[in-house]
């Protein structure tokens, strides 16, 4: 049975948005995904889609004006990823991918492994040429990641990031390492949680659903690494990120043998305690 979320708003959107495909010719398919394709909207939620233009009419669709035929729109941009964003008159967001069929969904065989579509089914709305469909049935299994090379990429990962945050507070900017701690290391020390605790599921965006993901207690450890802007809240938030990361790593070399450089890992306690 086809998904359907609990948000109103969006069903009629999905339905508005797979009616207006069908009738567009240039369109060879329209593949969702998102909290819809993993059964997690909610009002609160975006509607993203791939749109596969066929190769012909690839230079001259206008994603934009075709989106628009949606909802009336707000705001309309290209993003820095290069996607058509988007934000229609009930707040709701969109992001749109405007891409040739051909090469287009050629290259979805290489998100296995990163995008998991349970239902392939609610997830393709249009198919014309009938090569999309299979293409999204290869994303129905979820697979995790390899858990030796990813847990060691991790771990290398925190330790190269950690040192950066503790050289530019050390300098002084506070306000770049405020940052690097909250948008580069935390998702890093996310991921690896997830790793080792079998949750992986939200694995491109592992903050998303962490209160139900993950236990109290690692819970409690992420919030212990976050903090105010100010000098002395980095500073703590900062050695207590180091505590969290180190001790995930030393739990992965337990667990998979992954490498664990203690003497550097000492070195960069020691400069974040500076100060």
């Amino acid at each position: 049975m086809p998904y359907v979320s609990p948000s109103p708003a969006l069903n009629r959107r999905v339905e508005r948005l797979r009616t207006l495909a069908e009738a567009e010719p240039r369109l060879d398919g329209v593949l969702l995904y998102g909290s819809w394709t993993l059964g997690e909207s909610d009002a609160h939620s975006d509607i993203d889609a791939y749109l596969f233009v066929r190769d012909a009419d690839a230079d001259t669709f206008d994603g934009r004006e075709f989106v628009g035929r949606l909802a009336p729109l707000k705001l309309a941009h290209t993003n820095m990823y290069g996607i058509l964003a988007v934000v229609f008159d009930d707040l709701m967001r969109g992001e749109f991918h405007i891409d040739p069929a051909g090469s287009g969904i050629d290259q979805i065989s290489s998100w296995e492994g990163m995008v998991h579509l349970p239902d392939p089914g609610s997830a393709v709305l249009l198919d014309r040429s009938g090569r999309l469909t299979p293409a999204a049935r290869r994303l129905a299994d979820h697979r995790p990641p390899e858990p030796v090379s990813t847990a060691q990429e991790l771990c290398d990962e925190l330790a190269n990031w950690t040192l950066m945050l503790a050289h530019v507070r050390a300098r002084g900017e506070n306000a770049r390492a405020y940052n690097l701690l909250h948008a580069v290391v935390a998702p890093l020390q996310l991921k690896l949680c997830r790793l080792l605790r079998g949750s992986t599921a939200h694995w491109l965006t592992p903050s998303r659903a962490l209160e139900r993901d993950l236990p109290e207690s690692d819970r409690a450890r992420h919030l212990a690494t976050t903090g105010g802007a100010r000098p002395a809240e980095v500073r703590s938030a900062a050695m207590e990120s180091w505590r969290w990361s180190r001790e995930l790593a030393a739990e992965a070399a337990a667990r998979w043998g992954t490498a664990l450089p203690l003497q550097l890992h000492d070195e960069i306690a020691e400069l974040l305690a500076e100060g």
